[in-house]
C-alpha cells in the first residue's frame, strides 16, 4: 500500500513540476522609438568612445581622476553596495539544493505514570522480548543523538530559480551602478580641475587689468598737481582700481575652494592642486561625435542599471505569484540513537526517516495577495524608470549637441568683442594723453574691456564643461579607464 501512495506521489510531483506559471508584461506604454539623430546638424556616424587618456589628453587631470577612482568616499560606498549584491547571489545559489547540518544532541524526558508513555516503559521493564541492553531507564528517560539532517524543498514552479534571477539581476545592476558613479566621479573632478586652469588665466587678466588702471591712476594724479585733471579723475580710477583688487582677492578665493573640491572627490584634506599654467586661447576644449542614439543603450550605465532592475523586477513578480501554489518539502534524519551513550556505538542504534509534504496557503492569504500587489507596483515603477532614463539620456545630448553650436558661436563673437575693447583700452589712453578724451573714456574702456574679458572666459569655462558633459552623456569614462 505505501509502495503505490509512494508511485502516486511521485506522478502527482511529476505533473506539477510541469505546470508553469505565466510571466507578467507591465501594462505601460511601449517604449519610444529613438531618432536616427540627436539634431539634424549631428554626426550620426557610429563611433567608439574614446578613453579618459585619450579623451582629455592631460596628464595631471588623469593623474587626479586615478587617485579619486581609487580613494574618493562614494566609489568606496559603491563598492561595499557590490559586495552586499554578491552576498546575495551567493546566498541565492543555495536555493533550491538540500541542506544538510550535523546533529549532536542529549537530553531526557520523565513521563507521568498515568500516561500512555509512562504505563508503556514500565510495562516495558517486565517483558521477556528485550534483553538487558534494551532496558529503559526509570524514571528519567536519557536521549543522545549523533547524526545528520537535511532538508530541500523541491523547485516546482520556479519560484526559487526566480530568485536566483532577481539577484544576479541586482548584482550586474550593483556594477552598473558603480560605473556610474565613476562617470559622474570623472566629470566633476575634470569639470572643476578645468574651472581651475579658467580660474588662473581670469586671474591673470585682472592681475594684468590692475597694471593698466595702476598705471592710469597714477597718470591722472600727475595731470592733478599739473593742473589738468581733477579729483573727481582720481576718485573714479580709484575705485575701479579697488574694485579690481578686490575681485582678485574673490577669484583666489574661488580657486581655494575648487581646489578644496577636487581634494574632497580625492578622499583627501585640503591642500594645493598642482597644475601647469596655460595661456586661455591654447586651453582647447576636447571635441567628440555624438555617434548614434541606440548607442546609448550599450554605453550609459543608468540605462542598462535600470535595464536589470526591470529584469529583477520581473523575476520577483514571478515569485510573489508563486508564493500562493504548494511547495514540496522533504526532510530526512541518519544517525545513532540511544537512551544509553555507551550503546550509540552499536550497529542496532542506526536510526533514520523520511518526509515528504505538499503545503498550500489557503486562508487568510492577506499577506500573500499585499506581496503579489506590491511586486506588480514594483514592475511598473522599474518598466517606467526604463523608459525615462532612455528618454534622459536622448535629451541630454540633444541638449549638449545644440549647446556646443551655440557657444562656439557665442565665443567667436565675444572673442571679437574682447579684441576690440582691448584696443579701445591704448587708444583711450593715447587720446587721454593728448588731452582728446577724458578720464570717463580711459575708466569706461578699461572697464569694459575687463568686463568682455571676465564673459569670454566664463564663455570658454562652459565650453569645457558641456565637452565634458557629452562626454559623460554618451556614456564614456567607465570602459577601458
Amino acid at each position: 500500500m505505501f509502495k503505490y501512495k509512494g508511485i502516486s506521489l511521485l506522478i502527482f510531483t511529476v505533473f506539477m513540476a510541469g505546470c508553469k506559471i505565466k510571466q507578467e508584461i507591465p501594462q505601460n506604454k511601449p517604449l519610444l522609438a529613438m531618432a536616427n539623430k540627436y539634431t539634424a546638424l549631428s554626426d550620426s556616424a557610429q563611433v567608439t568612445l574614446p578613453s579618459i587618456q585619450t579623451f582629455f589628453a592631460d596628464s595631471t587631470l588623469i593623474s587626479l581622476i586615478d587617485t579619486a577612482l581609487h580613494n574618493n568616499f562614494d566609489m568606496q560606498i559603491t563598492l561595499q553596495r557590490i559586495e552586499m549584491a554578491r552576498a546575495g547571489v551567493r546566498f541565492a545559489k543555495g536555493l533550491g539544493l538540500p541542506e544538510l547540518s550535523a546533529n549532536v544532541a542529549a537530553g531526557g524526558r520523565k513521563f507521568g505514570k498515568y500516561t500512555v508513555d509512562g504505563v508503556g516503559n514500565y510495562d516495558t521493564q517486565f517483558s521477556t522480548n528485550i534483553d538487558d541492553k534494551q532496558q529503559i531507564p526509570s524514571p528519567f528517560i536519557p536521549d543522545y543523538l549523533v547524526g545528520v539532517q537535511s532538508a530541500w524543498e523541491v523547485d516546482l514552479w520556479g519560484k526559487l530559480k526566480s530568485q536566483k534571477k532577481a539577484a544576479l539581476s541586482r548584482f550586474l545592476s550593483a556594477g552598473f551602478g558603480r560605473n556610474l558613479v565613476e562617470t559622474a566621479l570623472i566629470a566633476e573632478v575634470a569639470n572643476a580641475y578645468f574651472e581651475l586652469l579658467v580660474l588662473d588665466n581670469e586671474l591673470m587678466f585682472l592681475e594684468e587689468n590692475i597694471k593698466l588702471q595702476q598705471s592710469s591712476l597714477d597718470m591722472v594724479r600727475i595731470l592733478k598737481q599739473a593742473g589738468e585733471a581733477n579729483q573727481l579723475g582720481v576718485e573714479l580710477l580709484k575705485a575701479q582700481l579697488l574694485s579690481s583688487s578686490a575681485l582678485k582677492i574673490e577669484v583666489n578665493q574661488q580657486i581655494i575652494l575648487n581646489e578644496s573640491k577636487i581634494n574632497f572627490l580625492l578622499g583627501r584634506y585640503p591642500q594645493p592642486i598642482k597644475r601647469p599654467v596655460f595661456a586661455w586661447e591654447n586651453v582647447i576644449p576636447p571635441t567628440l561625435s555624438a555617434g548614434i542614439p541606440s548607442a546609448l543603450l550599450q554605453n550609459r550605465p543608468d540605462i542598462k542599471q535600470a535595464e536589470l532592475e526591470l529584469l529583477a523586477s520581473n523575476a520577483d513578480l514571478y515569485t510573489a505569484k508563486a508564493a500562493f501554489y504548494p511547495s514540496l518539502n522533504i526532510t530526512g534524519t541518519l544517525g545513532l540513537q540511544a537512551f544509553k551513550a555507551l550503546l550509540l556505538v552499536n550497529p542496532a542504534s542506526a536510526a533514520y526517516g523520511i518526509t515528504g509534504g505538499l503545503v498550500a496557503p489557503l486562508a487568510n492569504r492577506r499577506q500573500l495577495a499585499a506581496g503579489l500587489m506590491s511586486a506588480k507596483a514594483e514592475q511598473q515603477i522599474a518598466y517606467t524608470n526604463y523608459q525615462k532614463s532612455i528618454v534622459n539620456g536622448f535629451t541630454e545630448v540633444y541638449n549638449y549637441m545644440n549647446l556646443i553650436r551655440t557657444n562656439a558661436e557665442i565665443y567667436k563673437l565675444k572673442s571679437e568683442e574682447v579684441a576690440s575693447l582691448r584696443n579701445s583700452i591704448g587708444i583711450s589712453s593715447e587720446l587721454f594723453k593728448s588731452g582728446r578724451a577724458t578720464y570717463l573714456e580711459v575708466i569706461t574702456a578699461q572697464k569694459n574691456a575687463l568686463q568682455a574679458q571676465i564673459e569670454l572666459i566664463n564663455i570658454k569655462k562652459q565650453q569645457y564643461s558641456v565637452a565634458i558633459g557629452l562626454y559623460k552623456s554618451l556614456g564614456g569614462g567607465w570602459k577601458n579607464n
